[in-house]
């Protein structure tokens, strides 16, 4: 194991050396779950119902990821992120409100046969280890970058927001709640998903705020 200092955890999460070799896939574009951030899903499609329902009965793991295409069904981004069930509520009208904790990336070695309609990939964490470590920020420099690289695209965007807010937040828990929420293309969300590690991740959101402010200068 690293040596690196931990994520502060639930006694109730998988330690790196215990996460499963086969994992149940909700492929959907636009939702993505980062390792520490949370994400709310509300489940109603059988296959999916059949999924939390098979998750919550073992590893409580799900894998979050994106697709390539439109095709049926959709080929399958090369990486994912597995998220924990931590929060499972059934509703009157048969939907499942849940709420997902980001654990560890994962890419796909090869995909399974279907369960129960969902999809089952091998997962490969190796290269994603440092999912458990305490995320080191990036540089003063990069920093201050991505910060007034943000508050550009807030203004072009015309988003209104409390920046007061902004800077109480950890830079981990801040990028990972812009990926999850801003309006970025799948293929930027891929990016981000990918970065190695969050000083990574700040260098990479930076280019695509940048691009997109740019972008929309041209379009103005």
């Amino acid at each position: 194991m690293s040596n690196s200092e931990k994520r502060k955890k639930s006694p109730f999460t998988q330690d790196f050396e215990k996460l499963p070799n086969t994992l149940a896939i909700f492929p959907l574009n636009g939702a993505v779950v980062l390792p520490g951030n949370l994400m709310p899903l509300n489940i109603f499609e059988p296959r999916y119902l059949n999924m939390i329902r098979d998750a919550m009965k073992g590893e409580q793991l799900i894998g979050m990821i994106q697709v390539k295409d439109e095709l049926s069904p959709p080929s399958l981004q090369a990486v994912g992120c597995a998220a924990r069930i931590i929060r499972y509520s059934e509703t009157s009208d048969g939907r499942l409100e849940v709420l997902l904790e980001g654990l560890c990336r994962f890419a796909i070695k090869e995909e399974l046969s279907c369960l129960r309609g969902y999809r089952l990939v091998q997962a490969d964490w190796s290269v994603y280890e440092n999912d458990f470590d305490e995320p080191t920020p990036a540089s003063d420099q990069e920093t201050l970058l991505f910060s007034s690289t943000l508050k550009k695209y807030f203004e072009e965007q015309s988003i209104d927001v409390d920046w007061s807010t902004i800077e109480d937040l950890s830079q981990d828990t801040l990028v990972s709640n812009l990926v999850t929420q801003l309006a970025l293309s799948s293929d930027d969300k891929q990016l981000l998903i990918e970065a190695s590690n969050l000083s990574d991740r700040v260098k990479v959101f930076t280019a695509i705020l940048a691009n997109n402010d740019s972008s929309n200068s041209i379009h103005h």
